[in-house]
């Protein structure tokens, strides 16, 4: 991925969160791998809480550089890095300053990146004022999640940012995406016979895809008491990794080709009839326990969350797909604050032979299973059945581990440097075109709005499990179970 394109990569937000954990280790990491970053590319952080640039280097070192390589850091390419950073101080609220930001551009070669690292309420007055100091020009735009807190909501985002910026110049990021075993799980069903002909309801009983993690909502109490489960992971990540999984083989990798093939797969999912909710739909929030060892908190007593809240902190649904690939092949999305593990995965579950003469553990749908797992460790796993050594012929399950690492020499890439290398090269195949929010944003809707006309409380879960029993229960029903819950 080496690059000779030149750039000032404009970071919105230069102290958020996001900018210390994520995207400035992220450009560290191409800066340091050589070759990735143009040597005359910069990084302008905007921020109004500090003086001047000394300032936000002081800030970086402090915050960002215990973020970087997990190796330790090149103090040499640190250094070197810290040369590509300046910095000018605006106040996002007053348009006015956005000339100090015009006049710093001024004469650099190359494309402008604008990173929005910021709340999605400063999105549209950040869009206008660049427009009207004319940085609208030879620019891209990346927008963060949330985008938006309904189908209507997300439009007018769209509706006032597509007024300024045409959309391919426009990045919806969602990381995931980025993440090495998706991007593998696209080089194993397309780059290879093996599992495109077996990629279908014949021979497909069922998939899962899980987002869990073990924290709370930490410091987003606020936001997320408005926002909760399904608008926070589901709309997104969990529907993008979907349309991964189920998309047809594009005629190319280019941008359009590959988002095009996304889009047919939410525009296919099965429309969720109100009076089904229930059936198909689960949500839960967690109460007092433990994880780890440690007691936490109910969901109700953390900072910011009201006492009586009914957001939701764990979301499981069936999702069925209407074409001639999946129809009839159930996917179970999950996600879920303070469960028992932290990991992200994708598990397909094929069926079971036709007629077993070796017993029935052969019979037993999901004996033979991919298992592509995102995080803490990127690995993917192929299950199936073995014979135990000794006497008879008894099966058990045993594993094939695609070991990437032992292949390729150089480390796997995270997640947010390979996105930010396509923005600045403008590759926007791994990125959120309009018309595949808005599908989501209206398979979602009928879900939040009976859910709300309901007005019924989440189900109980105790932090520390894999959430409601409801959610296991409606796995039953179909004759599965989640993951963790074999043997």
């Amino acid at each position: 991925m080496q690059t000779d394109s030149s750039f000032t990569f404009v970071l919105f937000g230069g102290t958020g969160d996001l900018s210390m954990r994520k995207i400035l280790p992220a450009l560290y990491e191409a800066h340091r791998a050589g070759g990735m970053l143009a040597d005359s590319g910069k990084i302008v952080a905007v921020a109004r809480h500090l003086a001047d640039r000394a300032a936000y280097v002081d800030w970086v070192n402090e915050h960002v550089k215990p973020h970087v390589s997990k190796n330790g850091v090149d103090e040499t390419a640190w250094a070197s890095f810290l040369d590509r950073i300046e910095f000018v101080k605006i106040d996002l609220g007053n348009p006015e300053d956005f000339t100090l930001l015009r006049d710093a551009l001024s004469g650099r070669p190359g494309i402008r990146v604008f990173y929005l690292a910021t709340g999605p309420s400063l999105f549209v007055p950040i869009c206008r004022a660049l427009a009207s100091v004319g940085l609208n020009e030879n620019s891209r735009i990346v927008l963060e999640k949330p985008l938006g807190y309904d189908l209507k909501s997300s439009n007018a985002i769209n509706d006032a940012v597509g007024e300024i910026f045409a959309e391919e110049q426009i990045y919806r990021i969602d990381h995931y995406l980025g993440k090495e075993p998706v991007q593998n799980l696209l080089a194993l069903r397309f780059g290879n016979v093996l599992f495109e002909p077996l990629w279908r309801r014949e021979w497909v009983e069922s998939i899962q895809i899980t987002i869990a993690e073990e924290l709370g909502v930490e410091a987003r109490g606020d936001f997320y008491d408005n926002t909760g489960a399904l608008r926070d992971m589901v709309q997104n990540h969990l529907l993008q990794l979907l349309s991964i999984v189920a998309m047809e083989p594009p005629h190319s990798m280019d941008s359009d080709s590959v988002r095009d093939e996304k889009l047919r797969v939410l525009r296919a999912l099965k429309p969720i009839d109100p009076r089904d909710i229930g059936k198909v739909a689960v949500r839960g929030q967690y109460h007092a326990g433990v994880i780890r060892g440690s007691a936490v908190p109910a969901y109700a007593t953390e900072p910011g969350v009201k006492q009586d809240s009914n957001t939701e902190t764990f979301v499981a649904v069936k999702v069925e797909i209407e074409n001639w690939r999946w129809a009839g092949v159930p996917f179970f999305l999950r996600t879920g604050k303070r469960l028992a593990d932290r990991v992200a995965e994708i598990v397909v579950n094929f069926r079971a032979v036709p007629h077993s003469a070796l017993g029935a553990s052969a019979l037993r749908g999901g004996a033979n299973r991919l298992v592509i797992r995102l995080q803490p460790n990127e690995t993917i796993r192929l299950y199936c059945l073995a014979k135990q050594p000794g006497e008879g012929m008894n099966l058990a399950s045993v594993h094939l581990d695609l070991a990437f690492d032992r292949f390729f020499r150089e480390g796997q890439m995270e997640a947010y440097q390979r996105l930010l290398l396509d923005v600045i090269n403008g590759r926007l195949a791994l990125f959120v075109r309009r018309d595949e929010q808005e599908a989501a944003w209206r398979w979602v809707e009928p879900i939040l709005n009976e859910w709300a006309a309901a007005n019924k409380p989440p189900k109980p879960y105790a932090a520390g499990t894999w959430g409601p029993a409801a959610a296991s229960a409606m796995l039953a029903q179909h004759g599965t179970c989640w993951l963790e819950e074999e043997n």
